[in-house]
């Protein structure tokens, strides 16, 4: 069968149109993987430490899922394609991968029957919105040991108080007015605030267990949306801290920061570890929370631990009038190593 002169001019239309539907759909996903491509540039290099791209690096892990998406897009669809197109999509979504993994695997060490174990909790009260009747549940029911709170004022205080917070958790570090306090079921030790550059001071306890001294920090740094300047300073100045700390340390609050920001990568490497991807779950967004259309996107809020501890479990809760969830971890007591001392 022969085609006729009507028929050869629409297959000619027809061709035309599928090599501009082409050119049109990988271009829209050339476009779609510029966030993933920039913020693993970013992610490599370190550019978001004190500068704007600090904020759309808490994006990097859902830039991920872009490039997987388009990656599927490109081996699904015949018309998009593309041998180059598919090899340089695959290499970026492997690139973000390999960074994104550690944080999936458990690496939690083997712990000795009957290790000496620690409740700890961090949340950030919203300048005192949250509900502290919810607080108080939420310390009854973890059995809560030790307590971190940020953006709490004299009134959070007080409200707190009048819901029977200290009942549960009597031994107090309070400092509403410099952003971050200290409740505990144990009797403190050592307490007060850090004189490190940030931009204010940081809230520090110490707690006897199990024969040893755990100091725990209770974080609050600046965010980087105001300046992020002074939020590098504040994560440089905790990161000096780390330094000095000795194993048996806890640094918990809310950091303004996620895994994938280079100041809280420098962070760890002075010795602590977060507790979320020392147990696979990496990616466990504290916030935003209370938005009607926008689930949480990013995890800003942490426990982290020196090398004198281990994460035995941890969680995410929500309470009431914060923005942020709560994080509740059980840390236990590892066997001291020769040599090794809490500070």
């Amino acid at each position: 069968m022969t085609h006729t002169a009507a028929e050869a001019p629409r297959d000619e239309r027809r061709r035309r149109a599928g090599g501009r539907g082409r050119r049109w759909g990988l271009s829209a996903c050339g476009v779609a993987l510029i966030a993933p491509a920039v913020l693993l540039v970013v992610r490599l290099t370190g550019l978001d430490a004190g500068t704007p791209l600090a904020m759309p690096m808490i994006l990097f892990p859902w830039t991920t899922v872009i490039g997987v998406l388009v990656l599927l897009l490109l081996a699904a669809v015949p018309v998009l394609r593309s041998r180059w197109a598919l090899v340089g999509t695959a290499a970026l979504v492997t690139a973000h991968a390999v960074l994104l993994a550690p944080r999936f695997l458990s690496d939690g060490p083997q712990l000795a029957e009957g290790a000496v174990e620690l409740r700890v909790a961090t949340i950030n009260t919203n300048g005192g919105a949250a509900d502290a009747r919810a607080v108080v549940r939420l310390v009854r029911t973890e059995r809560i040991d030790v307590l971190a709170v940020q953006q709490m004022p004299p009134g959070g205080v007080e409200a707190l108080d009048r819901a029977g917070l200290g009942a549960l958790l009597p031994y107090q570090e309070l400092h509403p007015e410099y952003d971050s306090s200290v409740y505990s079921r144990l009797p403190l030790g050592e307490a007060g605030t850090t004189r490190a550059d940030t931009a204010w001071p940081q809230t520090v306890a110490e707690v006897a267990v199990g024969g040893r001294s755990v100091r725990f920090v209770a974080v609050h740094t600046y965010y980087p949306l105001g300046s992020p300047e002074r939020w590098t300073r504040d994560m440089a100045a905790l990161t000096s801290l780390a330094r000095r700390a000795g194993p048996d340390t806890v640094f918990l609050g809310d950091f303004n920061a996620s895994l994938d920001h280079a100041p809280m990568r420098d962070l760890l490497a002075a010795g602590l570890t977060d507790t979320h991807a020392e147990l696979g779950r990496g990616w466990a967004p504290t916030w935003p929370v209370g938005l009607t259309l926008v689930p949480p996107v990013v995890q800003l809020d942490h426990v982290l631990h020196g090398s004198g501890l281990a994460g035995v479990s941890v969680g995410e809760r929500t309470v009431p009038g914060t923005d942020h969830r709560a994080v509740v971890a059980v840390l236990a007591l590892l066997p001291e190593r020769a040599g090794e001392r809490s500070r």
